[in-house]
């Protein structure tokens, strides 16, 4: 709201009027939030009128048309599509624009999927600016900025994508000029917050051109194109005018620069340049049609950045640990809402819930996981305020989602509005009569799952049962976080995208839960731990053997069961001290991590206390800076799952589940959690990018900053291994992640920082986080085959764990067999592959039409639907999980009946194969296609084959794109 007020609403107010000015006037516009603010609620029906004849004039062009300028770095695939396809949603709805160029001129570091996705989304060319200082220094010096990307190994040249790296002047018309020092080419000088000046003074204004200076704006201009002329192999210069908070009064900037472009122009013999007002698809159809061969990049990224020797941004892989987590929260419940959403419109077409309002509530939560992909939203380098606002808006999505998937399930248990479906914690009276205690848990999944789920409830004697009657497994013992509850651990079987509904009951038979039980060892120091008499306490399921040292209360080896193989394995919190003060040195703040040394141990004792029950024993370590201090600053709690006979219980009985307590810290620390292991890895560690594909990670020394320089950000995965074993970490939300010693891997998991730095007091960017974070990370250990499948489902189970909802469903006796529905709220469960992860299952609700000469007929003629959202339409997404080669099995193409796949859905009508955002039909999309040695002849590139009939093949790592429409809409 500030940014509308102070700037944003007056740079597209201002530049629409400036461009009805002057044909010859261009200018890109980039984030979707902004301009929708803008549109709805600013905007004239002239304005709007105008905006529509600029984009056909080619004056106005979107450039990615995503809501934001996402993070590269710890955003996770499903997010970056999401708000890419919400942006592209509304653009082509609206105007019946598809953008075809990015300008990922921000993201700090370039991941190697970011390409990927934006060739799936039919782009032509791809921009990006913040590499490596030394790396991008000596691709200029070569003339190397520009090359066609291979961002996957599996699709290469099948979605590669021609790569534009800025150069060293980066986004921004260099500021500062021979003959004056306030803002260079900005006329308008610097926007004023919180209110624009009234006189329309703003500080810092350049001096008008004017017959006297126009000769020196013109040298310096020509100077600094032909300096960049220099890094690039064909005759354009990419010259971009504009920089962080620019052309919020577009008038001065634009009669200025006018008469600058017709001087230079004038004088072109002289100047030996022409100059044009151009946008970004301008530039890159002058750069194609030089019909040039260009050299292939792999699918090596560019991260981690750095920006000079002592200045890693590789810090915010953690910052504001809480905001990560609570992102990805949303994600997963949004991910599961949708679907749950679409088959509930599917079935039930006479529903009591109104459709509009539903999606409406969808919406909300779509619009704020969108918003905190931004390149300084999830990678907590906003202000603190801001923060706030993310925050506050994720968390009303989400509860509008939770509403939302809880009055549908009212609505087809038909039960008395009287529910309660909000009660966390189970009260033993209630205080309604005839009312039971249920817990509904929807499985998001389309896959089968097995798996425990926690509730909070306040006694020790439970029982559980499933919709006929049937006891449930349980466990029950008190909570590790607070004394005076119990944390019931439920097992639960679900089809894919489907509920079940359990029973809890105060005890009143023999059917109840397994009780955990206590013992609490006494606390060791650390430091003076024998080493001779070592005695071992084994915590033992039906895949590892975990061994604890009772010297130290510490981990010390894993044994997987199958192979035999053991791994030593000991794990310990350290922290980096880092200075704050720019007068000592380098500083970390919320972008970059500046260690003064290498990481100190915290703790010089640790507490150990063992519950163990039937079904999972859980070990507590608590660990004290002292023998006899009062409080832990740092606590794990490990988690060991056995399955009952007549229970899938391969991925559960494969993880070590790890929850983490961390903070408050003390200030300038940054916490880490190092695993080190006897595995020879040879320092070489992998992490995953975006959660779509591995990258692989060799150490590196530097003359300066290695250490900072060897973080990786892991937004899901990261592994070490030797020639036999694989370490896997599996994770829920971002972190920095790092291999600083053979056989050991470290993960950053929380970071509390204050500096003195001017810019980032200006800015409140101090990071002075006192929270208490509780990430959770699961380890799997096991051979490369067996971690290999293990892995790739285990991480969607942990990033899509089920929705557990609490209520009290009243008059809803245990129904006879013949109507239980028992595998399925829905019916039919909807279930794919285990090589497949069905990505998205949703009602966008867009309004526009997939023929294209249609969509753009509609809108000449002003004839866009209005009204209602389309709840016809269907959008579906399938990806294939594994590269090609990586497995004998599930490496291979999959075929899918989609008919089948979605039968419980209804009887399937039509399926359109649609570019990734949905705005291209497959068939017509024909991106350029670049030429390189080994693709030597340029010209359109088609990818896709298209599905006949309903039958497609996925092959490894494509995500497929789909409309389904079904009879009877």
């Amino acid at each position: 709201q500030e940014s509308m007020h102070a700037y944003a609403a007056n740079v597209y107010t201002s530049v629409v009027e400036e461009l009805m000015k002057g044909k010859q006037r261009k200018f890109i516009a980039v984030e979707q939030e902004f301009f929708r603010l803008w549109w709805d609620a600013v905007a004239t029906d002239t304005y709007k009128q105008q905006v529509h004849q600029l984009l056909q004039e080619g004056q106005l062009e979107f450039v990615i048309g995503g809501q934001v300028m996402h993070d590269e770095a710890v955003t996770l695939i499903d997010d970056q599509i999401l708000q890419l396809t919400e942006g592209h949603g509304f653009l082509y709805e609206t105007f019946g624009i598809r953008p075809q160029f990015s300008w990922h001129v921000d993201p700090f570091g370039a991941s190697a999927t970011t390409p990927t996705l934006f060739a799936l989304a039919g782009f032509n060319a791809h921009l990006i600016s913040r590499i490596d200082y030394d790396l991008k220094a000596d691709m200029q010096k070569n003339k190397k900025l520009q090359f066609v990307w291979q961002g996957s190994p599996s699709l290469s040249e099948g979605q590669e994508i021609f790569t534009h790296v800025m150069d060293q002047y980066s986004y921004c018309t260099p500021s500062h000029i021979p003959f004056s020092n306030r803002s260079g080419f900005y006329w308008n000088g610097i926007a004023a917050f919180p209110d624009p000046p009234k006189d329309g003074v703003y500080p810092n204004m350049s001096l008008p051109v004017t017959d006297t200076n126009i000769h020196l704006y013109a040298q310096t201009m020509v100077a600094n194109i032909k300096e960049r002329a220099a890094w690039f192999r064909t005759s354009d210069v990419l010259w971009p005018w504009g920089c962080d908070k620019q052309f919020f009064n577009a008038s001065v900037q634009y009669s200025n620069m006018d008469l600058l472009l017709d001087y230079i122009n004038k004088h072109s013999d002289e100047f030996g340049v022409t100059v044009q007002y151009a946008t970004v698809g301008d530039y890159f159809q002058a750069v194609y049609s030089r019909n040039l061969t260009w050299e292939i990049r792999d699918s090596q990224d560019f991260l981690p950045y750095s920006t000079e020797p002592f200045q890693a941004w590789t810090g915010f892989y953690t910052s504001r640990s809480t905001l990560k987590g609570i992102a990805r929260k949303a994600s997963s419940l949004l991910y599961a809402g949708e679907s749950f959403f679409t088959q509930y419109v599917r079935k039930h077409p006479a529903s009591s819930i109104c459709k509009c309002g539903a999606l409406k509530q969808l919406q909300s939560l779509r619009w704020a996981v969108s918003e905190v992909q931004h390149h300084d939203g999830i990678t907590g380098t906003e202000s603190p305020k801001v923060k706030d606002m993310y925050m506050n808006n994720l968390m009303y999505g989400m509860f509008n989602v939770k509403k939302l998937m809880a009055s549908i399930i009212f609505d087809m248990n038909n039960a008395k509005k009287n529910g309660e479906v909000y009660s966390s914690v189970y009260v033993k009276d209630s205080g309604i009569p005839d009312v039971d205690h249920y817990v509904v848990v929807y499985n998001p999944l389309a896959w089968n799952i097995t798996t425990f789920v926690a509730v909070s409830v306040s006694h020790l004697a439970m029982s559980v049962y499933d919709e006929l009657g049937h006891p449930v497994p349980a466990q029950v013992q008190i909570s590790a976080e607070s004394p005076s509850t119990y944390d019931l651990y439920i097992l639960v079987a679900i089809s894919g995208l489907s509920y079940r509904k359990y029973n809890v009951k105060p005890l009143n038979g023999k059917q109840s839960a397994f009780i955990g039980r206590s013992v609490k060892y006494k606390r060791k120091d650390i430091t003076r731990a024998d080493q001779q008499s070592r005695q071992l306490l084994p915590v033992v399921n039906n895949c590892y053997q975990v061994l604890f040292d009772q010297n130290t209360n510490l981990m010390h080896s894993i044994t997987e069961r199958e192979t035999n193989q053991t791994v030593q394995l000991t794990q310990e919190f350290l922290e980096y001290h880092v200075n704050g003060d720019v007068m000592k040195g380098p500083i970390s703040d919320n972008y970059l991590f500046a260690p003064n040394a290498s990481a100190v141990p915290v703790s010089k004792a640790v507490g150990l206390e063992v519950v163990s029950g039937n079904l999972m024993t859980e070990i507590r370590q608590y660990f004290y800076s002292n023998v006899t201090s009062q409080d832990y600053i740092y606590a794990v709690y490990t988690r060991m799952y056995t399955v009952p006979e007549g229970y899938d219980g391969k991925l559960l009985c494969h993880r070590i589940e790890q929850q983490y307590s961390v903070g408050p810290l003390e200030l300038n620390r940054e916490a880490v959690l190092r695993t080190s292991t006897n595995l020879n890895t040879r320092q070489l560690l992998y992490t995953d990018s975006n959660g779509y594909q591995i990258q692989k990670r060799p150490f590196k020394a530097y003359v300066n900053n290695t250490v900072a320089r060897n973080y990786y950000p892991m937004v899901q995965t990261a592994y070490i291994e030797d020639d036999t074993t694989r370490l896997m970490l599996l994770a829920e939300r971002a972190h920095g992640v790092s291999s600083q010693g053979n056989g050991q891997v470290e993960v950053m998991l929380h970071r509390r920082l204050w500096n003195n730095l001017q810019w980032d007091l200006n800015y409140s960017l101090t990071l002075n986080d006192s929270s208490v974070v509780r990430p959770v990370i699961w380890l799997i250990l096991g051979t490369k085959a067996v971690t290999n499948i293990l892995y790739r489902t285990s991480g969607l189970a942990l990033e899509h764990r089920p929705v557990v909802m609490f209520g009290a469903l009243s008059g809803d006796k245990p129904k006879p067999p013949r109507r239980l529905q028992q595998n399925s709220a829905h019916g039919s469960p909807v279930t794919v592959p285990p090589n497949l992860h069905l990505q998205t299952l949703s009602i966008p609700g867009w309004r526009y039409s997939s023929n294209h000469a249609e969509q753009v007929h509609s809108i000449r003629m002003g004839k866009q639907k209005q009204g209602d959202a389309d709840f016809s339409r269907v959008l579906l997404r399938i990806r294939h999980l594994y590269e090609v080669g990586e497995d004998p099995v599930l490496s291979q193409p999959v075929m899918v009946n989609l008919k089948s796949l979605l039968k419980g859905l209804g009887s399937v009508m039509v399926v359109e194969e649609r570019s990734l955002t949905g705005t291209w039909d497959v068939n017509t999309l024909k991106r350029w296609k670049w030429k390189t040695a080994q693709y030597p002849s340029k010209g359109l590139s088609n990818s896709t084959e298209t599905s006949e009939n309903c039958i497609v093949t996925v092959h490894p790592k494509e995500i497929r794109t789909f409309f389904v429409y079904f009879q009877g809409q």
